[in-house]
């Protein structure tokens, strides 16, 4: 039985660098940024702690000079797959048997080394491959995913701490066993730390891994692997491949010991893999674990007692910090009339302030787009919006991949709230805006509810308490973190368990002790001191 005897004091949330302009911090990361931007990686898979190599190349570009040559990753084939079943099937036994304080110690000095020697290479990895500014690497790739292997930790042992009541003559116990077989961790692009804690939450809590990340991630997978063997991680436990995502995850999932599914990633792949799953189901061991956080639709509401200021920020911030790539991001806005145009006034004055370029100037609030692919979707958004007769393009609308893909921060105003931009999920620098009348707010609620499938985000902002405790009762299945007077972006480890449902997921909380909870498979024990001689209950004489 595992069982902590004290909580673990490191569920401290690391501290921001701000990278002031001049300062050390801000020097020191953009030289290692330009230093790594000459380099030409050559980026293998890691199975069963060895680099393994393979015959086809794939070119890695960074999405800010899409013609500057990072390098290549090593493409994997399905033998590699079975590669890494097999190796993490291996080392599952020893892994397993390792005390819980072990496989804490481990993912501890992870934490310390993305803090201390690590932090500038994870974070211009993330700047060059993913293209985010010096602030939004640093909250992602260096203090969330901090934040998540410390956090974990003290939830684990919270998680092992609990323990049933035992009565006179017996002791009862729980024991928080690991799943029976692999998982399979799926990752996006979009966050560093979602690829770092998706794997390595499942392997604190005992489990084995065959982890797939995001092939526009690769630059910061690598030093996330980097990170875990130096921290100690033994060789199988968390095995990454770079391979075709249809083809793997159909060899996965009619594995007899797939035991556990975690995904962040498009709401189509993820739908895709339950129907998978589940036509699978007679074919499996145990019943896999499927956790799955995908897309969202979020929205923010606005009263008309809601402070102008703060409305505004919270869009500009909310919809196009990096470039409206969270999954959270603010995407579709409702504004009363009385306050829409003094709204729109402050948009415009601090939009106008907005650089975009590369990551490697500081000074740059926006970046580039991830891909061609997304680039061309935005495009397409905006060149419909202004041929339409119920849209208009209000701010931005430039789009321009001569050297990266870049597409200005956009606001789509429209007169019909179920306009195209309003329901979809775009996944780029576009917001859209509908101006409603003052006294349609309570009508207002019930179309915010009911005009997309997702139910990740939102925020509602308002003085008046009678208005959020409204908003807040009308809203409450249509998102899984909801923000009040705030944008719906960046959800802290351990302050907002993150995760929406609808469309958007299972809901399972990243960051809390309920994620972790997945991961485990709980045996109920019962020790009897003295057992009874007679079956004769008293009532028998």
């Amino acid at each position: 039985m595992s069982k902590a005897i004290s909580q673990v004091p490191f569920a401290i949330n690391e501290p921001v660098r701000t990278y002031e302009p001049g300062s050390d911090e801000v020097k020191s990361l953009i030289a290692t940024y330009k230093k790594m931007w000459k380099e030409k990686s050559a980026i293998p898979m890691i199975i069963n702690g060895k680099e393994v190599k393979s015959e086809e190349k794939v070119n890695i570009s960074s999405p800010q000079d899409h013609q500057h040559d990072l390098g290549y990753y090593y493409k994997g084939t399905m033998a590699n797959v079975d590669e890494a079943i097999n190796t993490a099937l291996a080392a599952k036994e020893k892994w397993n048997n390792l005390g819980w304080e072990q496989r804490a110690a481990i993912f501890l000095k992870a934490a310390d080394l993305i803090a201390g020697p690590y932090r500038d290479r994870l974070n211009a990895a993330t700047m060059i491959g993913q293209s985010k500014n010096v602030h939004q690497a640093e909250i992602d790739a260096a203090c969330e995913f901090i934040d998540f292997l410390r956090f974990n930790v003290e939830f684990m042992t919270e998680m092992y701490s609990e323990q049933p009541v035992s009565d006179t003559g017996i002791w009862n116990r729980s024991e928080y066993r690991p799943l029976e077989g692999f998982c399979f961790a799926v990752t996006p692009f979009n966050f560093t730390a979602i690829a770092g804690n998706l794997p390595s939450c499942m392997a604190m809590m005992g489990n084995v891994v065959v982890w797939k990340p995001s092939d526009k991630q690769v630059l910061s997978a690598k030093v996330l692997m980097d990170v875990f063997m130096e921290a100690g991680l033994p060789a199988g436990v968390i095995n990454m491949i770079f391979t075709d995502g249809k083809e793997t995850a159909e060899k996965v999932m009619s594995h007899p010991d797939f035991a556990g599914l975690h995904f962040t990633g498009s709401t189509k792949v993820f739908q895709g893999m339950w129907k998978m799953i589940g036509n699978n189901i007679d074919l499996f061991k145990t019943y896999p674990r499927i956790v799955g956080e995908t897309g969202g639709k979020d929205f923010v509401v606005a009263h008309s007692s809601a402070n102008v200021e703060a409305v505004a920020t919270g869009l500009v911030r909310g919809a196009f910090e990096y470039q409206g790539q969270k999954c959270s991001a603010a995407s579709r806005a409702y504004i009363p009339k009385s306050i829409w145009n003094d709204v729109k006034n402050v948009m415009e004055s601090q939009l106008k302030t907005i650089k975009m370029g590369s990551p490697e100037d500081p000074s740059n609030f926006v970046n580039a787009v991830i891909d061609k692919n997304s680039f061309e979707k935005c495009k397409g958004y905006i060149e419909r919006a202004e041929k339409s007769t119920d849209a208009e393009i209000i701010f931005g609308g430039k789009c321009d991949d001569s050297k990266g893909w870049f597409v200005e921060p956009t606001v789509i105003l429209t007169t019909n709230p179920k306009y195209e931009s309003v329901c979809e999920e775009i996944f780029g620098p576009i917001l859209s805006i509908y101006v409603y009348e003052d006294q349609d707010w309570t009508e207002t609620l019930k179309l915010v509810d009911e005009t997309s499938p997702y139910s990740l985000t939102g925020a509602v902002f308002a003085q008046d308490r009678y208005a959020i405790a409204e908003a807040y009762k009308a809203l409450e299945n249509a998102s899984g973190n909801f923000y009040i007077n705030d944008k719906p972006t960046g959800a802290v480890v351990g302050q907002q368990p993150f995760g929406g449902a609808r469309a958007s997921g299972t809901n399972d909380k990243a960051g809390s002790k309920m994620n972790l909870m997945r991961w485990v498979s709980v045996r109920s024990i019962k020790e009897t001191f003295v057992s009874p001689k007679d079956y004769k209950y008293p009532y028998l004489g």
